[in-house]
C-alpha cells in the first residue's frame, strides 16, 4: 500500500517563464508570472534565491499565492556550496536546492569526495540538496553517475533524463540503456520534466502526448515516483517535479541562424500538458 499522506508538488520553472509566446499571454512582471502559474494549477515555483531588494516581494507573493519554493545552485566547490546554503537559509522559505555541480571534468575519487561533501553540508544545514543529472556538470555521464552511486548509495538526485537521452543519442532505448537508466531511479528525490528525442534536447510531446518518446519518459518518471513512495519517508513529505521547458536556444526556433526567438511550438501548452501527465502518473502509483 502506497503512503497516501505523501504528496506530489508540481512546480513551474521560473526560467521556463522566459519569453513565453502563444497561449501564455504576455505576463512580464513578477506578480503577473506568479498569477499565471497559480491560476493554471501549479503548486510552486523553482527559481533562484531572490536578490536582497526583491526578497520581501518574493516572500509576499509566495504567501499570497500559496506556492512552494525551490532554488537552483551552481557550485564548483564545497566553499561555494556552503556560501549558497547560507544565502538559502537566510531567505528561509526554501524547500530544497537543486544543484548543478559545475565540475564536468572532475572524475574518480575527487568527484566522489566533492559529492559526499555537498551532501554532508546539506544535511548539516537542514536544507535538502538534490544533485541534478545534467550535461556539462559532474553528472554529465550516465555511466560515471552510476559509479558515483556505488560509492555514495544515499546520494540524492534530481532526475532529468533529457540530458542523457540527447547525449547518448538514445532515439531508441536498448535493454542495456534501460537497465542503466533504471539503476539511478532509486535515488530520485526530484524530477525535471523535459522530453528529448535523442537528437534535440527539448521537443514538443504533441497535444495528446503522441510523440514516441513520451512512453519512455513516462515509464522513467513513474518508476522514480514508485521508488520514492516505497522509501523511508516522513509523514507529509513531498515529491517535487519541476516542469522545465527552457526558452530559445533550448526551444527549437525557425530562425536558427538569426535572432533565435521564433519558437516553432507553444511551450506554455506543453508545460500544461506535462503538469497533467505527471499528476496522472502519480495517481497511478498511489492507487
Amino acid at each position: 500500500m502506497m503512503k497516501t499522506e505523501n504528496k506530489l508538488l508540481v512546480e513551474m520553472s521560473w526560467w521556463g517563464m522566459s519569453g513565453l509566446q502563444g497561449t501564455a499571454g504576455h505576463a512580464q512582471d513578477i506578480e503577473g508570472k506568479f498569477k499565471l502559474i497559480a491560476e493554471n494549477g501549479f503548486d510552486g515555483i523553482n527559481a533562484f534565491v531572490p536578490a536582497t531588494e526583491e526578497s520581501s516581494l518574493w516572500k509576499e507573493l509566495l504567501h499570497k499565492y500559496n506556492m512552494s519554493f525551490s532554488v537552483n545552485a551552481y557550485p564548483s566547490s564545497l566553499n561555494e556550496m556552503s556560501q549558497f546554503l547560507e544565502k538559502a537559509a537566510a531567505f528561509e522559505n526554501i524547500g530544497y536546492i537543486n544543484a548543478q555541480v559545475m565540475t564536468p571534468f572532475l572524475i574518480g575519487d575527487s568527484a566522489i569526495e566533492l559529492l559526499s561533501g555537498i551532501d554532508a553540508l546539506s544535511r548539516q544545514a537542514g536544507i535538502p540538496v538534490y544533485v541534478e543529472t545534467h550535461r556539462g556538470t559532474i553528472t554529465q555521464d550516465l555511466i560515471r553517475t552510476r559509479q558515483y552511486l556505488q560509492s555514495l548509495p544515499e546520494l540524492r538526485l534530481t532526475i532529468d533524463y533529457s540530458h542523457y537521452v540527447v547525449a547518448g543519442e538514445l532515439h531508441t532505448i536498448s535493454d542495456e540503456a534501460e537497465q542503466m537508466l533504471q539503476s539511478l531511479l532509486p535515488n530520485t528525490h526530484s524530477i525535471h520534466t523535459r522530453i528529448s528525442n535523442g537528437e534535440q534536447i527539448q521537443i514538443d510531446p504533441g497535444e495528446a502526448g503522441n510523440h514516441p518518446m513520451v512512453p519512455h519518459f513516462s515509464r522513467w518518471w513513474g518508476s522514480a515516483m514508485r521508488h520514492w513512495l516505497n522509501g523511508q519517508r516522513k509523514e507529509n513529505d513531498s515529491f517535487p517535479v519541476v516542469v522545465e521547458l527552457g526558452p530559445a536556444s533550448y526551444a527549437i526556433t525557425s530562425d536558427e541562424a538569426g535572432s533565435r526567438q521564433s519558437e516553432i511550438s507553444d511551450r506554455w501548452s506543453q508545460s500544461l500538458y506535462l503538469k497533467q501527465l505527471v499528476r496522472q502518473l502519480w495517481q497511478k502509483e498511489i492507487q
